[in-house]
């Protein structure tokens, strides 16, 4: 979604970066903000699998998993109203980005390899990608591989080290506001009243 297009209020958020970056948190707020229906993706395939992401890895690899991946958003990408936050490795897979790209503005939340690990410790036994001797030479490795990625998909950059969510999730509001002169009334709503997510129409 271009910037230009000031007169048209986005149909959906997209969150990128990655691990740690805040995704989550933010796409909460963010969607709390808004009124709409916020989505994460690991936690509604876990919901579905009936494991965590972790054990996914382990049983049936990472491959198994961006099918899991590619499957939900070909489900939710023409749903209106809505924040979605993928996992970080999302932008890596061909041609999801443009499945999901007409009337999506998407952030990038930009963390340094430090922040990401400092914030994931008490996690890092739940992330796989991860997982070794060194991570942070890994993590560094993978945010250099995926940043030219998230650069080029993002309509919005925000660096979030050392930042509280809300403080990120009313920036993103804020710029939203600027693009459609202060109407954030959603297009429509996915949501179905307990939290889980329908198709709008």
């Amino acid at each position: 979604m271009s910037p230009h297009d000031v007169d048209r209020m986005p149909e959906r958020v997209l969150l990128i970066g990655f691990m740690a970056a805040g995704k989550t948190t933010v796409g909460k707020r963010l969607a709390a903000l808004l009124g709409w229906t916020f989505l994460d993706f690991d936690e509604e395939i876990e919901r579905r699998i009936g494991v965590p992401v972790a054990e996914i890895f382990r049983r049936y690899g990472e491959p198994y998993f961006r099918e899991l991946e590619a499957a939900l958003t070909l489900e939710v990408h023409r749903l209106k109203g809505m924040v979605l936050a993928p996992g970080g490795g999302w932008i890596t897979q061909p041609g999801l980005l443009d499945i999901v790209r007409d009337g999506t503005y998407v952030v990038w939340l930009r963390i340094s390899p430090e922040e990401a690990l400092k914030r994931a410790r008490r996690t890092i036994s739940r992330r796989p990608l991860l997982a070794g001797p060194d991570p942070l030479g890994r993590a560094r490795a993978l945010i250099a591989q995926r940043e030219p990625l998230y650069q080029a998909a993002a309509d919005l950059v925000i660096d979030v080290n050392g930042r509280r969510s809300t403080g990120v999730a009313r920036e993103i509001y804020r710029r939203m506001q600027e693009w459609t002169g202060g109407s954030h009334a959603p297009p429509g709503t996915a949501s179905d009243g307990d939290g889980r997510f329908e198709r709008d129409g």
